[in-house]
C-alpha cells in the first residue's frame, strides 16, 4: 500500500473502530454523511479499506464513468447484507426519495437488462461500486462516489462548509420497459423526458430555428469523463426569448434533475440559479422532435448544465448527465476552502 494511502485508513480506520485516539473537536459537529461513511467502513473492517479508500487527489476521484467496467472502490457484490444497507444508508445522507428510487431503478434496469439480453455476466446489478476519496473523520477535504453502469453520483465534501454534488450521472437502459416484462412501463427518466417534449412542442415556428442546433441528435452526451468542461458557450433559445408557461417548463425540467439531491442541495441549487438569472439559461435540442426519433436536449446558464440524449436501441436508451461548471468535483468550494485557510496562515 502506497505511504500517502496507508496514512488515510490509518486514521479512518482509528476513529471508526475506536483506535483510542483523542477525538478532535471539528468532528464534534460531523455532517450525518461523514458519520455514515465512517460506519460503513467500520462494517467492513480495517483491513479492506484498502479496497475502498484512496487519495483525495489521486487520479481514481476524476476517473468516472456510466459503462459497464471494473472501477474504483467495492462493489455491492463482495458485501454482505449489512454492509450493503450502510452504503444505501451513506446515498441517503445526500440524495432525495426521488434521488433513491432512480438509484434502486437504475440498478434494477440492469438485472431487467439481463434477463433481457441473456448475458447475465455482463450485465450486473451487483457490479455498482463505492469508493471514498480521503478521511471522513478528519477536517481535510474528502469525497465519495457510487458508480455502475447508467450511474455515477459523485460528492466533493469540505467538513463545516458543505459538499458539491456534480457530475450526476443517471442513464436507462431500456428507457422504458417494453410489454411482456414483469417491470413493463417502468421509465426511470420519465419526468425529464415528458417536461422536454411539453417543452420543445410548445415552441413556435421561430423559437424552434433558435433552439434546434441540428436534425440529428448528438448520439450521447457531450460532457462525459474527461470532457466535463467542454461547453463553454450556452447556445439554443435563452430564457429571455420564452413566453412565462415556457420558462415555467425549463425551471421544472431543472428540477427534475436537482431535486435528485436533498433537499437542502436543492434549494441551494435553485436559490443560484435564480441569483444568476434564469434569463441567462439557454435550451438547446438536436433530433427529432417526436419520442419515437433519436432527440437530444441541453439546458445551459452559468449555474448549471444539463444534457439528456436517448439514441441508441431506437431512442430506448437514455442517457442525462447534471454538471454545475463553477464546482464540478467541488472544484469552487475547493478554493473557497483554500483561501479561507491561505487567510488564516
Amino acid at each position: 500500500m502506497k505511504a500517502s494511502r496507508r496514512g488515510i485508513l490509518r486514521g479512518a480506520a482509528a476513529l471508526a473502530l475506536g483506535g483510542g485516539l483523542a477525538m478532535p473537536a471539528v468532528l464534534v459537529a460531523r455532517d450525518p454523511m461523514a458519520d455514515a461513511a465512517l460506519a460503513f467502513l467500520e462494517s467492513i473492517g480495517a483491513a479492506r479499506h484498502d479496497k475502498v479508500v484512496y487519495p483525495f487527489d489521486g487520479e481514481e476521484r476524476a476517473d468516472w464513468h456510466y459503462v459497464p467496467r471494473s472501477r474504483p472502490g467495492i462493489p455491492l457484490k463482495d458485501l454482505k447484507k449489512e454492509q450493503r444497507e450502510r452504503v444505501f444508508a451513506l446515498l441517503r445522507t445526500a440524495l432525495s426519495e426521488q434521488g433513491m428510487r432512480k438509484v434502486e431503478d437504475v440498478i434494477r434496469l440492469e438485472g431487467i437488462l439481463a434477463e433481457i439480453t441473456g448475458n447475465t455476466w455482463f450485465r450486473d446489478p451487483e457490479n455498482y461500486a463505492l469508493a471514498i476519496f480521503g478521511d471522513p473523520a478528519g477536517a481535510a477535504p474528502w469525497g465519495w462516489r457510487f458508480e455502475g453502469h447508467h450511474l455515477s453520483l459523485s460528492f466533493t465534501v469540505v467538513p463545516g462548509q458543505g459538499f458539491a454534488v456534480t457530475p450526476a450521472f443517471f442513464g436507462a437502459n431500456p428507457a422504458e420497459v417494453g410489454k411482456g416484462n414483469r417491470h413493463a412501463g417502468l421509465r426511470v427518466l420519465k419526468r425529464e423526458h415528458e417536461l422536454a417534449f411539453q417543452l420543445v412542442g410548445g415552441l413556435d415556428a421561430g423559437q424552434r430555428r433558435t433552439a434546434i442546433l441540428q436534425p440529428d441528435s448528438f448520439g450521447d452526451i457531450l460532457t462525459g469523463p474527461g470532457r466535463e468542461d467542454s461547453l463553454r458557450r450556452p447556445q439554443g433559445l435563452a430564457l429571455a426569448a420564452m413566453d412565462a408557461t415556457q420558462r415555467s417548463h425549463v425551471l421544472d425540467i431543472v428540477e427534475a434533475y436537482v431535486r435528485n439531491m436533498r433537499a437542502s442541495v436543492a434549494e441551494r441549487e435553485i436559490r443560484d440559479l435564480r441569483d444568476a438569472g434564469p434569463e441567462k439559461l439557454h435550451f438547446a435540442w438536436a433530433g427529432g422532435t417526436t419520442p419515437d426519433a433519436p432527440h437530444y436536449y441541453r439546458l445551459h446558464g452559468p449555474t448549471v448544465i444539463i444534457e439528456y440524449d436517448n439514441t441508441q436501441s431506437g431512442a430506448n436508451h437514455a442517457h442525462s448527465v447534471w454538471h454545475d461548471p463553477r464546482d464540478g468535483f467541488g472544484r469552487d468550494l475547493l478554493r473557497r476552502h483554500h483561501e479561507k485557510d491561505h487567510r488564516r496562515g
